[in-house]
């Protein structure tokens, strides 16, 4: 197979498709003014072409921050698009869409990902598509878009899950998920006074949530929304740790970008040595996939924040392209498998 990625920082689309083909699959990454018409534009060049897109930057080696970027699939892919609709209420609703798609293509765990766009309710959505992937061990990859809208075969959707399901016809795929974090002291709080359709953290050990979260890095107010940067909140499940990212100050509450429940066990996390683990990243996929056709990641908006801070994204996006075809979406969280993460990236590797 072969990935295409073509962009322009402008949002001309006519320029991002520039050289693409006869794709098989096809994402829009747009900015949100020009989204609804970049959507019916796309539809109108590749007229039945199964495609997802959300708004969002995008990259591959630059980053497209308010342009338009399209990443296509061809040479070896077979595909289908399709949404899940009503996400925030009951997207299991649509659920025998997912199941006639992966009937349709004949997805199996070893050749087919499932990648997703999702307008928000994140974790319930991925509970709904793998109660469908789960049978077959189909992985996924994705993450959140801005603006509450994703688009799905040229047909734009609020309140949606975007979604394709796309197999590789000549070799395997596998899903990547990458932390550069890791747990700061013997720091452990129970969550109380949790507003869960909120995402919100009323009290850590009895105590509101803010003023512990300052007492221990010393920071005030503002400085929590960027200290997350450097110090998120951990959520142990099994074997691995889901970042959950601080959005903003409510109160004598935090808010954060992914759902807490009372009496979940948290940890405190620190920034770890991230140019190390993204080398490490590299040389797993490498160790893997000694021949790759593409790479597609979802990077954490508040990684792309961080790396931009540190002076390192360029090198960032330099060294992921030593793998080959490398390209993806900053998105507002990040789907892998059926979990929903924080200040991660997530990947999917295609032989």
């Amino acid at each position: 197979m072969k990935q295409f990625f073509g962009m322009s920082q402008t949002g001309d689309l006519a320029a991002a498709v520039k050289g693409l083909g006869n794709p098989q699959f096809i994402m829009l990454l747009s900015n949100n003014a020009q989204f609804e018409s970049h959507v019916k534009a796309l539809e109108t060049m590749y007229p039945g072409i199964p495609s997802i897109g959300c708004i969002g930057m995008s990259y591959d080696t630059k980053v497209v921050e308010n342009g338009v970027g399209i990443i296509a699939f061809s040479d070896g892919v077979k595909a289908t698009a399709n949404v899940l609709e009503q996400v925030s209420v009951m997207p299991v609703k649509y659920i025998n869409r997912v199941e006639k798609d992966i009937a349709a293509i004949g997805a199996s765990s070893n050749d087919t990902v499932c990648i997703d766009f999702c307008s928000g309710n994140d974790a319930c959505v991925l509970t709904t598509i793998n109660s469908a992937l789960k049978g077959r061990r189909i992985q996924l990859v994705g993450g959140t878009g801005d603006g509450g809208k994703v688009s799905a075969n040229g047909r734009i959707y609020q309140d949606g899950a975007a979604y394709a399901l796309v197999k590789n016809l000549n070799g395997r795929v596998k899903t990547y998920k990458e932390n550069i974090y890791h747990q700061m002291g013997d720091y452990r709080f129970i969550a109380s006074n949790t507003d869960r359709a909120n995402y919100i953290i009323g009290s850590l050990n009895g105590e509101p949530a803010k003023q512990v979260y300052k007492d221990i890095l010393h920071v005030t107010d503002q400085g929590i929304l960027t200290q997350t940067f450097q110090n998120p909140f951990g959520k142990i499940n099994g074997d691995d740790t889901c970042i959950i990212s601080i959005k903003e100050v409510n109160g004598n509450a935090l808010a954060c970008f992914r759902q807490v429940n009372d009496s979940d066990v948290l940890i405190l996390l620190e920034l770890g040595d991230y140019k190390a683990t993204v080398q490490q990243t590299i040389q797993n996929i490498c160790r893997d996939f000694p021949k790759r056709s593409a790479v597609f990641s979802v990077n954490c908006l508040f990684r792309y924040k961080l790396f931009c801070e540190k002076n390192y994204m360029q090198t960032y996006l330099k060294d992921m392209s030593a793998l080959g075809c490398h390209a993806g979406l900053v998105g507002y969280g990040e789907h892998y498998n059926n979990r929903f993460v924080n200040q991660s990236m997530t990947c999917v590797v295609f032989e």
